[in-house]
């Protein structure tokens, strides 16, 4: 039973990730299809899910720090 929660531990994140990444994906067909500035994709819900996904552990960092 230990390893199958492990296994979902490490699933979970990973599912997540597509999915998101996915949505972003389609943001950006989206956007080009427009015409839109290249920017548009990230101030998208995607797209800031993604940006603070990156920014939120280097903060986390600086405030232990």
């Amino acid at each position: 039973m230990v390893t199958l929660k492990t296994i979902i531990k490490i699933i979970a994140p990973l599912v997540a990730a597509i999915l998101v990444g996915n949505w972003f994906m389609s943001e950006v067909k989206k956007a080009r299809f427009k015409g839109a500035p290249w920017y548009q994709a990230y101030v998208s819900i995607p797209g800031l899910v993604i940006i603070m996904a990156i920014i939120l552990p280097i903060v986390l960092w600086i405030i232990k720090s």
